[in-house]
């Protein structure tokens, strides 16, 4: 039996399940995504992978404003899904909404739920050490993230991943689950799990703030960093008055006498810093205003000294 489904989405993490369920049995009827925003430089409005994706396939497409509209809300009903399909679209859908599919809303979220409920759950997961993670599905409810979880599938998260590297892995798992999930729940070999509350963990928007580089901190805290916020917003630190990103290194052991940021080490190819524990070395970066480079191609344009500081300083 095949369902109508409106499926709900803004960025690329969105676009796997979106395509494999127009390539399903299923029938997408409507694609909801958010309006056009204005980026770059020359402040270009840009569509979303979602609306991308879904104007190449034809589907018809609703970019409201505001969720709670009621027109927007009658056009949904005018459809009469099955079900509503919600991966990273951005905005906490109202009860009222919630209940115009016969069978609901299944949300697919990049964790394993009840950890890292939020928008940036990948970023949060990495930073929080984690060795594992996942995706979720779940029944839809008014809260964020907190409704009764359908199934789960877990992952490993590598010593060296970042989170565009978590984002690629997770996004096409996400979009199996889902189909796994679809299939069951018209089978009905599906019991709803009731979240465990009490384990609760949140990963809320990332600003620009949470890449500004404390070099008192554990070099291994400083590492999870840096792979965490690849590519936005980016760990970042202060480098003779300017900005400087740092988009991969290495956190290294040993005892430290030197003051946190000051770079003890410059060779070939990396840049050794102290941090308030063990050493963290530098291995790619990118000059304010500049490309992204290796240490080795940046040196060669940009001698430094060791007993330079590095501060946390920059904005």
């Amino acid at each position: 039996m095949a369902w109508r489904i409106v499926f709900f989405g803004t960025p690329s993490f969105s676009t796997p399940t979106l395509e494999i369920l127009l390539q399903g049995r299923d029938e997408v009827v409507a694609v909801v995504t958010q309006p056009d925003r204005e980026k770059g430089r020359g402040r270009r409005m840009i569509p979303s992978p979602v609306k991308e994706l879904a104007l190449r396939r034809g589907v018809t497409l609703f970019q409201p404003e505001r969720v709670k509209d009621e027109a927007f809300h009658e056009a949904l009903r005018a459809l009469q899904p099955d079900l509503f399909v919600v991966v990273a679209y951005g905005k906490i859908l109202p009860k009222s909404m919630l209940v115009i599919p016969r069978h609901g809303a299944v949300n697919v979220h990049a964790s394993l739920l009840p950890k890292y409920r939020g928008a940036s759950p990948i970023s949060w997961a990495i930073l929080g050490a984690e060795e594992r993670t996942g995706v979720t599905t779940m029944l839809m409810d008014e809260g964020m993230d907190t409704g009764d979880i359908l199934l789960q599938k877990e992952t490993p998260i590598g010593e060296e991943e970042n989170a565009e590297t978590l984002h690629d892995k997770l996004s096409p798992l996400g979009a199996g689950l889902l189909m796994e999930t679809i299939e069951k729940m018209k089978a009905g070999e599906i019991v709803p799990l009731r979240q465990d509350h009490s384990k609760t963990t949140y990963a809320p928007p990332l600003s620009k703030e949470d890449g500004k580089i404390n070099w008192a901190r554990e070099a291994r805290e400083i590492d999870r960093q840096v792979r965490a916020f690849y590519s936005w917003p980016g760990a970042f630190t202060g480098w003779e008055g300017r900005l400087l990103k740092i988009s991969r290194g290495s956190a290294r052991e040993g005892a430290v006498q030197n003051e946190p940021g000051r770079i003890v080490w410059v060779g070939s190819d990396f840049i050794e810093v102290a941090a308030g524990r063990g050493l963290f070395r530098i291995e790619e970066v990118q000059l304010e205003g500049k490309r992204k480079m290796s240490v080795k191609d940046f040196l060669s344009g940009h001698p430094v000294d060791v007993g330079t500081i590095l501060n946390d300083n920059a904005k």
